[in-house]
């Protein structure tokens, strides 16, 4: 059964992802950025692409020839990765595809109606009987 990871109290949303993705990368874990929305989805894709500035994560979007070579993909075909590992939610509502993946990331904010997004996502998952994992990015010294 799929582990959800809840990141709350981020104050910066892509770079907390961006950290995990990081992370996953290094173990050699494949990683579907799931980002419905094509600004989110770009604003991801420059920061893998430029932070930090010495660094690289091979990533590319799900509708390129490359995604089934790619470790770490953006977008929302789940089918885009050879194996289902890691699944980072970039939207508001549950990935539709999340039961595929080993572990699924949730990354909430503390704006308001991120918070209150993200409560109904834990909700959900919670209801459905998912094993759920809360980090409180508060005193972590998060970027």
């Amino acid at each position: 059964m799929t582990e959800v990871s809840f990141y709350s109290h981020a104050t910066d949303k892509l770079g907390i992802a961006r950290q995990l993705i990081a992370k996953a990368w290094a173990q050699k874990l494949n990683v579907l950025i799931y980002a419905p929305d094509e600004t989110v989805a770009a604003d991801i894709d420059r920061l893998l692409w430029t932070q930090p500035a010495l660094s690289f994560i091979p990533h590319c979007r799900d509708s390129s020839p490359l995604a089934a070579s790619t470790p770490v993909i953006i977008g929302m075909n789940a089918d885009a990765l050879p194996s289902a590992d890691v699944l980072v939610n970039l939207g508001e509502e549950p990935p539709p595809v999340f039961s595929r993946f080993e572990r699924l990331v949730e990354i909430v904010t503390e704006e308001e109606s991120d918070v209150l997004k993200g409560r109904q996502r834990y909700r959900f998952y919670r209801d459905r009987g998912y094993e759920l994992v809360n980090h409180d990015l508060r005193n972590r010294g998060q970027q």
